[in-house]
């Protein structure tokens, strides 16, 4: 937990607690002589949240990956989900619970270290957003989780913070809320929420931060589901379909940027003849692919290649419809990863958008005449999506109503599904909280 303030830096040889400074104990004396005991006091599930934010807060691993690594091996189901709901909740609540706590330090403009803030931040979110947790079981774990980490001089400061959280009432909602304020309320960093107000309106932009802090929803808004069909959001598979809905004779398909591979599944299984290439710049991602779809009879005749799409070495020829699913920012998913807000800036648009349309631009070399590509983004960004197609010379917009039109006569969606609202200058942008699901952009091309 930092303060713009004190410039996020801490002196180098002391550390900040309620009380004043202490002299930092060397790494070199290895862990302190009750740290065993108190891990001992720290459930499993606690102590693998604890060090999963760690590692999230060094940069040494995404929520997602470390959630389903062995880290987790050995505990229960329910400690399982006990520790990935405080994985993300914390992820998630993150900047709204540094508001809630700073205030309440002696000294507020200096920095904590890291292992002292987790703790505050896991104790603080037990006891301001998990109703069945006793408040003396987050408090007093948190406690431990100091000391266990090696900074027992902060176990009083910590129990003292936890004790004035959980003893004030919940922060309310005002009747005429800034936009500085409801950020921080809803968890989000100023700047990017600033920026959706500016291009979606204050309305829109407060709906996304309000879905960006739920659980992503079971259920959804296709008819079909379960069985043999991949498991996948629901943004991921909107695209898809409209992409094989753009061309359902095609001959030769080619998902260009392909892993997970849930996209490709939903073409293999609508486009029962094409041939289909799916490609990917990572091996490792191809093969974790490779092994999701041996799981379905129907992509036995997909083919996959190891292949940047900005050169496509290994691809050959011309493909009557591609699917150009770019990476992105992925400031549309993050109800289900959390802490793309933490380590996103600004610059991170730019420099996405000149690799995606690099990639755009290669994959359109091996569009054949009269084929469409759609291009797509699981991002918010006017950079990354229509700045990028805007860039573009000689192709022309396809309107993705129709093909949403018709997705319904078919009855792809359920009952009562409309995406009217998710249709701008023809191409679909869907919105966290205004739609159903997480953020998409998706636009369909031919050639001129």
């Amino acid at each position: 937990m930092k303060d713009k303030a004190a410039g996020g830096k801490k002196p180098s040889s002391e550390k900040t607690v309620a009380s004043g400074f202490v002299k930092k104990r060397p790494a070199s004396a290895g862990p302190t002589a009750g740290a065993g005991e108190a891990i001992a006091k720290v459930t499993p599930a606690r102590w693998a949240a604890f060090e999963i934010l760690k590692l999230v807060g060094e940069g040494k691993g995404h929520s997602d990956e470390l959630l389903h690594s062995s880290r987790l091996e050995g505990l229960s189901p329910e400690d399982r989900n006990l520790t990935t709901a405080l994985v993300l909740g914390v992820l998630r609540w993150q900047i709204a619970l540094d508001a809630r706590i700073r205030p309440l330090l002696q000294r507020p403009e200096q920095s904590l270290a890291e292992p002292v803030a987790i703790a505050l931040r896991l104790g603080a979110f037990q006891l301001l957003h998990m109703d069945r947790i006793p408040a003396h079981a987050a408090l007093s774990e948190s406690v431990e989780l100091c000391r266990a980490a090696g900074e027992p001089h902060a176990a009083g400061m910590v129990n003292a913070i936890l004790r004035k959280v959980a003893g004030s009432p919940k922060a309310g909602v005002k009747l005429h809320e800034s936009t500085a304020a409801f950020a921080e309320r809803l968890g989000h960093p100023l700047w990017m929420v600033e920026r959706w107000v500016k291009e979606y309106g204050r309305a829109a932009a407060l709906k996304i931060c309000e879905a960006d802090q739920r659980e992503p929803a079971e259920g959804g808004m296709f008819a079909e589901s379960g069985g043999d069909w991949p498991q996948m959001d629901d943004g991921s598979r909107l695209v898809a379909e409209i992409a094989a809905a753009s061309m359902p004779g095609a001959g030769r398909v080619w998902d260009c940027c392909a892993a997970p591979g849930g996209k490709t599944l939903v073409l293999a299984r609508r486009l029962g003849v094409a041939e289909i290439l799916a490609s990917d710049v990572s091996a490792k991602r191809l093969a974790q692919m490779e092994a999701r779809l041996r799981r379905y009879s129907y992509a036995e005749r997909v083919r996959l290649e190891v292949a940047d799409a900005v050169d496509a070495r290994g691809v050959e020829g011309s493909f009557d419809l591609i699917l150009c699913d770019a990476p992105c920012s992925g400031t549309g998913t993050m109800a289900g990863n959390p802490e793309i807000r933490h380590r996103l800036n600004v610059e991170e648009f730019a420099r996405q958008a000149v690799r995606q349309k690099a990639i755009l631009e290669g994959a359109l070399k091996r569009l054949a005449p009269y084929g469409r590509l759609v291009y797509s983004t699981c991002s918010l960004e006017p950079e990354e999506c229509e700045r990028v197609v805007e860039s573009l010379r000689g192709v022309r917009r396809v309107s993705v109503e129709d093909l949403i039109a018709e997705l319904g006569e078919q009855g792809i969606f359920l009952s009562g599904v409309d995406l009217g609202s998710a249709i701008k200058d023809g191409a679909l942008r869907t919105l966290p909280g205004v739609q159903d699901g997480d953020g998409f952009y998706a636009v369909v091309l031919e050639r001129d």
